[in-house]
């Protein structure tokens, strides 16, 4: 018996969303839905900002890397999980599960630093204007987004390594719909003290550091739109950061509200849940928050529709 259970495990279970047999067809409809929308929405957003010479700028530089790693994060996640919805067998080998867990981290952290980034446009070209070509240069941009890829990769590599440096030998189901560290961790038969250091550390640096870059730059926004005297003034230098803000909001948000929960009300299911939404739905959600807010964006939008062969030529 005690040799079957130091066997090292090869693959998992992943119990996805959930395990009721009535919901997994509705579920796998809702799922490839907000999928399809994810794909449709951010491959526009890409192909916009790549395309349509007005859009040539920081802004939507960033907006263009955020929509790859939107697009990216849903990828790593949600084809597997559709399958699931579909099949008895819910497994996932144990090189996929670390291939998919070390994806997730690559994408996720590159989120909360891409939208930091994006925050600090927002404050050189609101409160520092005549400077802005010169403080947010191309050459200030691509290395912003390098080390933003270079640090993701790093801590991906990092964390997933301490995660699958553990002994997995007893159970092999995961209660998630991927593979993540805390229910990976919870079925390790070997000291978690180091990977799970080693979690918190990154997981707790990234937020803080991310959140402090966009709280101070939102601070000092908002103290140079309130200095603005017409009201016209007001609103229109409000209007250039209002699509950020929601989607600041929607994603730190999320992310607050699961780190922050008391121990005593803490369970794998609300952190299941919490994942459906950062992974998936904020996903979606942006390139509508983005489009549907930002006038610029909506008038290149109408451009490539009226001339698509005019626009593709600059590819």
């Amino acid at each position: 018996m005690a040799l079957k259970n130091l066997t090292q495990v090869t693959e998992f279970i992943l119990m996805g969303v959930s395990d009721r047999p009535e919901l997994q067809v509705p579920l796998f409809v809702v799922f490839l839905l907000i999928y399809a929308l994810t794909v449709a929405g951010n491959v526009g957003i890409i192909t916009l900002t790549s395309v349509d010479a007005r859009l040539q700028t920081p802004m939507y530089f960033f907006l263009r890397h955020l929509a790859i790693i939107n697009l990216g994060n849903s990828t790593v996640i949600a084809p597997k999980m559709l399958v699931n919805f579909l099949v008895k067998k819910k497994t996932i080998s144990y090189y996929s599960c670390a291939a998919q867990l070390g994806g997730f981290l690559v994408f996720i952290v590159g989120e909360i630093f891409i939208l930091a980034a994006m925050a600090y446009d927002r404050y050189v070209a609101i409160c520092n204007p005549l400077l802005y070509a010169v403080v947010v240069s191309r050459q200030v941009c691509l290395l912003l987004v390098s080390l933003t890829y270079l640090y993701s990769l790093t801590t991906a590599l990092t964390v997933s390594s301490c995660v699958f440096s553990m002994t997995y030998c007893s159970s092999n189901v995961i209660n998630h719909f991927y593979c993540d560290n805390v229910p990976l961790l919870a079925l390790s038969c070997s000291d978690t003290y180091i990977p799970e250091t080693a979690v918190f550390t990154f997981s707790g640096t990234n937020l803080f550091f991310s959140m402090i870059i966009v709280l101070v730059s939102y601070y000092n926004i908002v103290l140079a739109i309130l200095r603005i005297q017409s009201s016209e003034g007001r609103q229109k230098a409000f209007s250039t950061c209002a699509s950020h803000m929601i989607a600041v909001t929607v994603f730190y948000g999320t992310l607050l509200f699961m780190y922050l929960q008391p121990r005593t009300n803490h369970s794998l299911d609300t952190d299941k849940m919490a994942s459906v939404f950062y992974t998936l739905v904020i996903p979606m959600l942006n390139p509508l928050i983005y489009s549907l807010r930002n006038k610029e964006v909506k008038d290149a939008l109408k451009r490539f529709f009226k001339n698509p062969g005019q626009s593709l030529k600059i590819i």
